[in-house]
């Protein structure tokens, strides 16, 4: 544990070195926060990791080894940065904190209090509002894998269990946006682990294998929630799913060094509830996060939610659209009953009142709350009522079943906020340890501590009057030092009279100290008062959690309820904002929109955005776009994706009406990049996408192709594009926006279920003028030097490009007329003559065969250049 090495004895540290190594071996791969005093340190190779990491100073305390200790710290009081920094580096630290009373030269006693890692965040100082810690479990057996979610943050707790395949568990678990994954150490398979560390950017723990033991995973579950069977969660059957979900809950109460009283219940999920968005497509339609920099996402977008949880509520929506057409019109009927009266502004004024109860409930349950924690849930308990209110119109006007619903789930505490009101000053300080945090009569004892500790002087004033008058001695003092503590003090004259209850404490050569049972009792309280008074408050303060614990259920039922009230609110904000309309939804497969509009690029390019209308159904079901670049072809396709994805969150859209039938999923195959990580080339990574495509799409998929085969020469990306193509239409029937440059595409609408469009442009004095207006039929250039010069390509580059084109142009008219759509003769040719062409190329080389027999290493030089001649003679027969 130093930099030479492993410290071999012991004994030759200090007493506190000592009980730092006994805690630290516990731990040995995670940094380790030791408190001491103010600061917390960090030792050894834990020093040199937080200096460099958090650019701390390095510092040296006592030696070991016969070497100086490195020692880093920071202030207690300013930690929570340092650890957002370090959370966010993916370590995991161990708080050790001060758990013992200073007795004599021994050191304090320290325990582990909590052990802080990605994905057991509760903390709003390591979480950004919209930030969702979720920890992952993944229990993989044969064919089948379980997956488990908890949200300690949030209280959320959810499982599903599937068959098991690489590629949608790549899915599921950019839908669930893990801050850190949970593996068995024993059975996860390595490709599992390389897999999850290609697609996501959060840590993998290993965990023990008797975590995952199916044997145990039902009592642990069972205990957690307090009940005999696990039947009315719909699990019983699912054992990969249990095992998984148990593994979460021995973590949590792990790091979090307590009981998880606000996990209470658990959620079966099927991945066939949601609409599947594999990573790539995540990234391309910019759901949460943009592609660059200093780019706007949907989320960043349209979030206008009032509250943190309405927030996150939202962000999870749209990384996770539903099939569920009944739920998804509930959602628009309830965001048509706040539009219509315009009652989502008074809904939101009220909602901007409430705090992230949310999170202050997972830290009521988990006993980390501080006082301002109290002070929002008592805010929001106050604002329950208001809200009632301000949905009362739509209740009333009975448009809305879930409007109705979510107002009884919001609960009456009205109790619980007359208690918080009388238990909690209104401005509490940040840290209960600074005190002034129950108010005032609240506790008649802590009233008469804080009493002593603030009033101690007049007391002793108003005691020595009271003692005068009952002794008859006018001249008799009450006094305190630090040696004798309080006193009575008399005159030797006067000690004679004394009453029988003064106890003689010291005698000096002309006075006589004395104490009285009275006096006594206030000393030790004045003297301990402080000390008294702030753990009578740590106590009360303990037993308001306890109280809250109790109602933690109705807590957390009224936290959700305002969450997804907030949800409703904003999308009815959106709708009357952006002039969205509500969505349709029809059993035949299908996609209809007038006047779509890209919402992003819309409120970024108001007065020039042109809306087009998107038509995909069985009869038209691929619609081949040609056009210039930067003529729209990807706005249209993206927006053409985003529609249908709103109108499957339950959000109004952003067209004039929208009509759609079921998706399961939606592809996209947009942009071009390297993966320089994994030595993949741009034409690598289009085609692992198209490949991807090609093998999960289904006749209810939506599937947006750009720019296919463009990596490749010019005939062999034109043959990818014509059979990628054909094979969506044919085999896989999907509904497909395919945009290229290759205008030979465009005799494929010949094609049954092919059509052709194009996004219009114009030329004018050598201008090109983009109309981004999408219209049947192909294009009739690429108008590939216009946009170049519209790039700022200096003018000498383009008149060469200019005179190259002619050149090159005149040659094609010079070369003999072939039959038009040659490269499509394949589609004639006679399936045998293909499949007699295959065969020949493929029958076996008797020069291979003949390399195949040699015994090389039994061969002699001569008989080697033989077989090297008899090779060269098979090459030429």
């Amino acid at each position: 544990m130093s930099n030479s090495g492993i410290i071999t004895d012991l004994s030759t540290l200090t007493p506190m070195m000592q009980q730092y190594m006994g805690v630290k071996m516990q731990h040995p791969h995670s940094l380790m926060f030791y408190r001491m005093g103010d600061f917390y340190e960090l030792f050894f190779e834990d020093a040199h990791k937080a200096a460099k990491l958090l650019g701390i100073t390095l510092t040296h305390r006592g030696k070991a080894n016969g070497e100086p200790i490195p020692m880093a710290g920071v202030p207690y009081h300013a930690a929570e940065g340092y650890l957002a920094r370090l959370v966010k580096k993916g370590e995991t630290v161990v708080i050790c904190e001060q758990i013992g009373e200073v007795t004599g030269k021994a050191p304090v006693e320290r325990g582990v209090v909590r052990i802080i890692t990605p994905g057991t965040l509760t903390d709003d100082a390591l979480l950004t509002a919209h930030q969702s810690s979720n920890l992952v479990a993944l229990c993989v057996q044969q064919n089948e894998i379980g997956i488990a979610l908890l949200d300690l943050s949030a209280g959320l707790f959810k499982v599903q269990q599937q068959e098991f395949q690489l590629e949608q568990l790549g899915i599921e678990l950019s839908r669930l946006m893990p801050s850190e994954i949970l593996v068995d150490e024993n059975i996860v398979d390595p490709n599992i682990i390389e897999h999850i560390k290609k697609l996501l950017d959060c840590p993998v723990t290993r965990r023990p294998n008797v975590d995952f033991n199916l044997n145990n995973a039902q009592k642990t579950l069972c205990d957690q929630f307090a009940v005999s069977t696990l039947a009315g969660f719909g699990i019983d059957h699912l054992p990969l799913a249990k095992a998984a979900a148990a593994s979460l809950i021995h973590y949590a109460k792990e790091t979090q060094k307590t009981a998880l009283p606000h996990i209470r219940s658990i959620q079966l999920e099927q991945s066939s509830d949601f609409i599947a968005l594999d990573p790539v497509t995540r990234r391309n339609l910019e759901l949460v996060e943009p592609l660059f920099e200093h780019g706007t996402s949907l989320f960043q977008l349209i979030n206008d939610c009032q509250t943190a949880m309405g927030g996150r509520l939202l962000s999870r929506t749209l990384m996770q659209p539903l099939r569920d057409t009944k739920l998804l019109d509930a959602r628009l009927d309830a965001t048509k009953s706040l539009v219509d009266g315009y009652h989502e502004s008074p809904v939101r004024l009220v909602l901007k009142e409430i705090g992230d109860i949310e999170r202050v409930l997972s830290r009521v349950a988990l006993g980390s709350a501080r006082p301002r924690d109290l002070v929002q849930l008592r805010q929001a308990c106050a604002q329950v009522p208001y809200l009632r209110h301000a949905i009362q119109p739509v209740i009333q006007s009975k448009q809305s079943a879930l409007i109705t619903q979510l107002n009884e789930e919001l609960g009456d505490f009205h109790g619980l906020h007359q208690r918080l009101m009388s238990a909690i000053v209104e401005h509490p300080p940040v840290l209960l340890r600074d005190g002034n945090v129950i108010a005032e009569g609240f506790d008649h004892e802590l009233d008469e501590l804080r009493k002593i500790r603030d009033h101690a002087g007049q007391y002793l004033i108003d005691l020595e009057i009271q003692e005068r008058q009952n002794t008859g001695i006018s001249t008799l003092k009450i006094g305190y030092n630090r040696v004798s503590g309080y006193y009575i003090e008399l005159t030797r004259a006067q000690a004679e009279q004394a009453p029988d209850h003064y106890i003689r404490r010291q005698t000096l050569k002309n006075a006589e100290r004395y104490i009285t049972p009275e006096l006594k009792t206030f000393e030790d309280k004045v003297l301990s008062s402080e000390s008294r008074a702030l753990a009578r408050e740590k106590m009360l303060f303990e037993m308001l959690l306890d109280e809250l614990r109790a109602e933690i259920g109705h807590l957390q039922m009224m936290s959700s309820a305002i969450a997804q009230i907030d949800l409703l609110a904003n999308f009815a904000h959106q709708a009357r904002l952006r002039n969205w309309s509500r969505p349709e939804y029809s059993p035949e497969i299908g996609v209809k929109i007038i006047a779509g509009r890209h919402p992003v690029v819309e409120a970024l390019n108001k007065a020039s955005f042109t809306p087009n209308d998107t038509t995909l159904d069985f009869n038209h079901r691929m619609a081949i776009i040609t056009g210039p670049n930067m003529g729209g072809k990807s706005t249209f396709m993206r927006q053409t994706a985003l529609i249908s994805l709103l109108a499957y969150c339950g959000s109004y859209v952003p067209a004039q009406s929208a009509v759609l039938g079921p998706i399961d999923r939606i592809f996209t195959r947009i942009g071009s990049a390297d993966d320089l990580s994994t030595g993949k080339s741009t034409f690598m990574v289009e085609m692992t996408e198209t490949s991807q495509i090609l093998h999960h799409a289904t006749n209810q998929s939506l599937v947006l192709m750009d720019e296919v085969g463009r990596g490749t020469s010019t005939y062999d990306g034109l043959s990818l594009a014509w059979a990628c193509v054909l094979d969506l239409t044919k085999r896989i029937k999907c509904l497909c926006l395919f945009a290229t440059h290759y205008f030979e595409l465009t005799e494929l609408a010949k094609e049954t279920a092919i059509d052709n469009y194009h996004v219009t442009a114009k030329e004018l004095n050598g201008n090109l003028i983009l109309l981004h207006k999408v219209q049947h039929g192909p294009a009739s250039q690429s108008h590939g030097l216009q946009v170049a010069k519209l790039a700022g390509i200096p003018a000498s580059v383009i008149k060469e490009a200019q005179n190259r084109l002619k050149i090159l142009e005149k040659q094609q008219l010079q070369k003999p007329k072939v039959v038009q759509n040659d490269l499509f003769a394949a589609i004639e040719t006679p399936e045998l003559e293909i499949i007699e062409r295959v065969v020949e190329i493929e029958k076996p080389s008797a020069a291979l065969e003949l390399l195949k027999s040699i015994d090389v290493d039994n061969l002699s030089p001569r008989e080697a250049l033989q077989q090297l001649y008899a090779l060269k003679d098979q090459l030429h027969s």
